[in-house]
Order: C-alpha cells, then sequence, then structure tokens
C-alpha cells in the first residue's frame, strides 16, 4: 500500500485545495466538512468549527494528497501540520506499526474503530514524525 500525505490547515484548507485544484488542473475533489460527520457528544462542535474540512483527498500527479483542517480546538503549527497517512489491508499489522512507532513517542489517538475505519489511530513518533494509521475498509 502506498503512503499517502496528509496536509493540515489552520481554518483554510478548502482555500487551499481549490488553489491546488487549479494549479495542478486536478478534478476538484469531494470535501467532507467537520459538521458532516457523525457527532461525538464528548467533543461538541462550536457552530463555526462545523463548515471546517474534516477531509478532502485529491490526485496530483498520480500521487494521493489528502486534506483537512485542524481539529477545532487543537493547537496547530506550521511544520507539524504534514502527517504521513498509512492504509494496510491486516489489522495485526498496523498494530505492529502502532506498537512500534509509539515506543519513545507520543500517541495521539489509540487505535480504535471510527466511522471511516475499522481500526485508526495516530502517533508522532520519537523523530517527530506524525503518522496516521488506518485499516483497509
Amino acid at each position: 500500500m502506498p503512503v499517502h500525505v496528509y496536509l493540515v490547515f489552520n481554518g483554510n484548507c478548502r482555500e487551499a485545495v481549490e488553489f491546488y485544484t487549479d494549479a495542478f488542473q486536478t478534478e476538484a475533489p469531494q470535501m467532507m466538512t467537520f459538521g458532516e460527520s457523525p457527532q461525538n457528544p464528548e467533543f461538541p462542535l462550536q457552530e463555526d468549527a462545523k463548515e471546517l474540512i474534516m477531509h478532502a483527498r485529491m490526485n496530483v500527479c498520480g500521487s494521493e494528497i489528502m486534506f483537512s483542517d485542524n481539529f477545532p480546538g487543537t493547537p496547530y503549527t506550521v511544520g507539524n501540520n504534514i502527517t504521513l497517512a498509512i492504509i494496510m489491508d491486516k489489522q495485526e499489522e498496523i498494530t505492529a506499526a502502532f506498537e512500534k512507532l509509539k515506543q519513545g513517542g507520543r500517541v495521539g489517538m489509540n487505535l480504535q474503530e471510527t466511522f471511516w475505519s475499522k481500526w485508526y489511530g495516530t502517533v508522532t513518533d520519537q523523530f517527530g514524525v506524525h503518522w496516521q494509521l488506518s485499516l483497509l475498509s
């Protein structure tokens, strides 16, 4: 499976996606907002955050690039806004990689079922690289 670059923006993801669509003359991707996703009562969204982009995906020169606005209320730092997304087809492979990546690193989200993946988690490794690991649906 390929490694996908995931770019995170600070509230201007829609503008960035439209810019890259024009720059690379590619088909405009569908965009899902945080407001369109299933809501978690433990983390209620503020009204102004509902139009922020949760996920978009674009093909640029044969490579998939994914985009999102920063999750509302979490810190945003330029330079830390790029993650590598790994999509695997075996849950045990994801778990093994996640366990190794978290050694000396920091877990952002423990491996768990989400509405978009049966097994998903995020981790920043000991070198400061941000990873998203997801089970192919």
